[in-house]
């Protein structure tokens, strides 16, 4: 299976100013498989330093962690030659060890020849609770749909939405990209999910994969986080459909049981967002620059990370998306195309994202707003295919004037003015697109 995360671990292995690198991700997004294929395809061995299953790491790195102490310990210990310029350091499950995070730095400070990759199922929470510094960070997400595309050998098809070449979206390769978004919003994008789909050709198979992995994560709750809390992150991490499904998408707490409060569950939000389960997205009123500082904190949207599980959450049935003639973008209130959209957005290394409100009219919002780094703010709106009339996005443009405005949906590109018509499955490309 390929992952286009390998191309930025090629980057970074060859950048001189190579730093130890942080690999973020949530649970099954394939974070050990990327550093092991990655290894075996760059480098003459790997080591891998497990924490959580080795409990002499944890003894050795508590003793002394000067890389010359270390790098010494772990060739006794695993009876391998380590040399700097052909061995990659795998430190897996390293929040189990705070003295393994520190480590990183001080391997930064005195001998950064060392290629060191570390990774843990809850790296984000251990990372927010005790920061160590001098790191390189990535995140790893769920397969894209180009990479979903490539999987299920349809590369060429993943090429055309890179390039960015909208003049080869012909009728009959529109209507067959339309059919694979249908899969890739039941499958999604988590590894193992899209090999069942690949291997059996089942959705019920596919499935039972999901509902494995939200058991999964639901004894992780009980495991990982204090017990008064446990309870109150499954009621949340439940309610995300819910929200979604609704008209108005905004977070309410009374939603999640009556008369729920902030105090109640924050603790309990925070480590879901955390450990990259799920997504925070903050309302603005102001499309300013820098759009962080202009935020409502009380108002956001929760999004799960991955679209495959988001349906097996709402107990979606496959003839609810996959039916010809169906309407995934406008159904359900929008909830799986407005999800959709965000993933491909992270994905593609878009991290700056909003969403914009006005009170009055009461309906004028914009489901995702986001900078460039060309100093520009983006509205971005989904709709369906028979209702593009985007009242809200009028608004906004009457009111901000903005340089671009996209209107996503299951229509064809096109540009009319400043605003670019682009088609669920290219929306990956809005910053290729806006250069053309």
């Amino acid at each position: 299976m390929k992952r286009y995360a390998l191309q930025d671990l090629i980057k970074w292995k060859d950048n001189l100013d190579r730093k130890p690198l942080l690999l973020y991700g949530a649970r099954q997004v394939g974070k050990t498989w990327l550093v092991r294929e990655f290894a075996k395809q760059h480098y003459k061995q790997i080591v891998e330093l497990n924490f959580f299953t080795n409990d002499k790491l944890k003894q050795i790195f508590a003793d002394n962690i000067s890389p010359e102490f270390l790098i010494e310990q772990i060739e006794l210990l695993f009876n391998v030659k380590i040399d700097p310029k052909t061995t990659l350091l795998f430190f897996d499950e390293i929040q189990e060890s705070q003295r393994a995070m520190d480590a990183l730095k001080t391997f930064n400070d005195s001998v950064n020849q060392y290629h060191i990759i570390a990774a843990g199922s809850f790296l984000g929470v251990a990372i927010a609770r005790q920061p160590v510094g001098q790191v390189d960070h990535y995140t790893l997400y769920p397969l894209s749909f180009c990479e979903f595309l490539e999987a299920i050998n349809q590369e060429k098809l993943a090429q055309i939405i890179q390039s960015g070449n909208t003049e080869m979206l012909t009728s009959p390769i529109r209507d067959l990209l339309e059919n694979l978004l249908r899969k890739y919003f039941y499958v999604g994008g988590m590894p193992e999910a899209v090999q069942t789909y690949i291997d059996t050709d089942d959705f019920d198979e596919v499935r039972i994969i999901q509902k494995n992995l939200l058991t999964e994560y639901r004894g992780d709750f009980s495991k990982h986080i204090d017990a008064k809390d446990a309870p109150r992150v499954r009621m949340l991490w439940d309610s995300i459909p819910l929200h979604l499904f609704k008209e108005n998408k905004k977070f309410i707490y009374k939603h999640i049981k009556q008369g729920g409060r902030v105090a109640e569950f924050e603790v309990a939000m925070q480590w879901l967002v955390d450990t990259g389960l799920v997504y925070k997205i903050y309302k603005t009123e102001n499309a300013k620059l820098p759009l962080s500082m202009h935020f409502i904190r009380d108002y956001f949207k929760l999004y799960m990370m991955d679209i495959g599980l988001f349906c097996a959450q709402a107990e979606i049935k496959p003839a609810e998306i996959l039916l010809h003639g169906t309407d995934i973008v406008s159904n359900m209130n929008g909830a799986l195309a407005e999800q959709f959209v965000l993933q491909e957005l992270k994905c593609s290394g878009i991290s700056s994202l909003y969403y914009w409100g006005r009170e009055n009219p009461a309906t004028a919002e914009i489901d995702f707003i986001t900078d460039t780094n060309e100093g520009c703010i983006i509205p971005i709106e989904v709709k369906s295919a028979n209702n593009t009339k985007a009242k809200s996005l009028k608004v906004y443009i009457a009111e901000n004037n903005p340089k671009y405005a996209i209107r996503t949906s299951l229509n064809q590109y096109r540009v009319t003015d400043n605003l670019y018509d682009i088609p669920l499955y290219m929306i990956s490309q809005i910053q290729q697109l806006l250069r053309k």
